[in-house]
Order: structure tokens, then C-alpha cells, then sequence
């Protein structure tokens, strides 16, 4: 299931000369719509602006780019629609922090699962590529030109036992920081989710038997039915991350809880229960 957003940039704002003189490529002119929308979204989606971050209010913008307060207020709503801005009544609005609820499952730190099992928690990095993007990497991000991805493999362990095997792939065009980052000392999922406003995710959940690989990797037999969770994010249209995660069928379970009335996952379970490698459902 998926639920993307994209922004719809609008060209036929334009209100009593709010245009701007053009764009640095020397193309058609921006409306001071357009314009607000570029530079706020480039400031959240470079990281310039953290979640969190508070915008400027609307009167702020409205001196800045000497506009109406209704052009400002369009391009923000259209900025909250697409998912990077959240706009509270009489606070402001601000850079949307990652939302768990979001999706079908939520975005979840595997320490926190690992840890709510009393088990400790281990994080190892197996390998890191960086590479242009194969036509099979294109697919999984979905992207249109071969630029430059970073692939890894990780292990997630509950104490001594593989807890789950992470594959990766990060568009760099999107996140190129992440170029620089090693990946020994932090898993990249909360690496990226303290750093990107993630606007949009889907989920695949499947079945599969382990091959030799993943059998290697989560110290179980080939062949063993395994759990496997695959998820692209977004950020407002720009494709961030695809993940892979594999776990043993027999030591994972997944439950999602809906009310009538939201259609939605239950906050109160976060739409998922482990299970402990006896069978104790924790």
C-alpha cells in the first residue's frame, strides 16, 4: 500500500505583479508562489531547516517577498498538503517532524523493538558501496536517471542472536551527506530520519525462504521461511531511501490495529508486536 504526496507546484499564481524576474536558468518567470514554495522546501529538504524548525511567520514572508499575505498563506498550505510543514493555530508553522502513523507501519528504530524486548542491542555494519545506480537500483528508488546511490548491509542483533538483515539503497541526489557518513557507529535509518522530513512512505510485506545469504546472516537454515518488510520513503517527490528488512518467520510478527472510524493503525501499539525467539509475544 502506498501513500505518496507530491507537491503540486501551481504556475498561474500571480497577483498584482507578485512575479519574479526569472529563474537562474534563464526560464519563464516565477510567481512569487513558486518562488516561496523553491526556497522554502530547498531549505528543509538541504537540511538548512531541521524538523522542528519554526518558519517564518506569515507577515515575516510577506515583508520579505513584499507580496500579499494570501500568496503567502497558499504556498504554505500547499507546502503542509505536501507533507513538509506542519501549521499550528496561533504557534506557527513548522518543518514536520517524521510522522509514525504516516503509513500502514511506522518508521521505527530497531533498537527501540530490540530494547522493549529486555534484550541488548548490537548494530553491525557489513558493507558499503557507493556506485552509480544499476537499472535494478533505479527500480527499487524509482528513479529516472543513473546517479548516485549508496548501497549497504547491515545486522540488527536482540543479544547474541541475529535480529534482522538490512539492505539499502540511498539516493544520494537526495541526501548527499550521506556520501560522508560511514555507517559504523549509527544505523542508517535513524541516521536519515534525524535528517530528512520524510513526506511519504510505502510498504511491501512478504514471504520468502532464506537463500544462502540471509541464512548466513541471521544464523538460520537455508530455506528457512523468513519475514521480509521493504519500504520506500519520500521526501515531498524526491525518493530517499528503499530498505529491505529480513527477519526469521519464526521469531516475528507483525500486527496492525484499525478503529472504524480513522481506517488507521492504532497509536497505541504503533502497529507492530514482537515476538522472542521462544515464542513469547512481548
Amino acid at each position: 500500500m502506498s501513500m505518496i504526496q507530491t507537491m503540486d507546484v501551481e504556475g498561474g499564481d500571480v497577483e498584482g505583479g507578485d512575479v519574479d524576474g526569472g529563474d537562474a536558468d534563464g526560464g519563464e518567470p516565477l510567481s512569487l508562489h513558486q518562488r516561496i514554495l523553491s526556497d522554502i522546501s530547498e531549505r528543509i529538504l538541504s537540511g538548512a531547516w531541521a524538523p522542528g524548525h519554526r518558519i517564518p511567520f506569515e507577515h515575516e514572508l510577506t515583508a520579505e517577498y513584499k507580496c500579499s499575505r494570501m500568496t503567502v498563506n497558499k504556498a504554505l498550505s500547499q507546502l503542509a498538503k505536501a507533507g513538509l510543514i506542519e501549521r499550528r493555530r496561533r504557534s506557527g508553522s513548522f518543518v514536520r517532524r517524521p510522522q509514525s502513523q504516516a503509513a500502514v507501519l511506522e518508521i521505527h528504530d530497531i533498537r527501540i523493538e530490540v530494547e522493549a524486548l529486555g534484550l541488548p542491542y548490537r548494530y553491525e555494519r557489513v558493507a558499503r558501496h557507493k556506485r552509480r545506480s544499476s537499472a535494478e537500483d533505479r527500480r527499487l528508488l524509482e528513479l529516472d536517471s543513473n546517479g548516485p546511490v549508496l548501497a549497504l548491509e547491515c545486522r540488527h542483533f536482540a543479544g547474541k542472536r541475529p535480529f534482522a538483515h538490512e539492505q539499502r539503497l540511498i539516493n544520494l541526489a537526495a541526501v548527499a551527506e550521506a556520501a560522508d557518513e560511514e555507517f559504523f557507529a549509527v544505523a542508517p535509518g535513524p541516521w536519515l530520519i534525524a535528517r530528512v522530513p520524510w513526506s511519504a512512505a510505502e510498504h511491501r510485506i512478504r514471504a520468502v525462504a532464506a537463500d544462502g545469504h540471509i541464512a548466513a546472516a541471521l544464523d538460520i537454515e537455508a530455506g528457512a521461511p523468513c519475514l521480509v518488510i521493504e519500504r520506500r520513503t519520500w521526501s515531498a517527490e524526491h525518493p530517499v531511501t528503499h530498505v529491505r528488512f529480513t527477519y526469521a518467520a519464526e521469531s516475528h510478527a507483525l500486527v496492525a490495529r484499525f478503529t472504524p472510524s480513522q481506517g488507521q493503525p492504532s497509536p497505541s501499539r504503533g502497529g507492530s508486536r514482537r515476538k522472542m525467539p521462544h515464542g513469547d509475544i512481548l
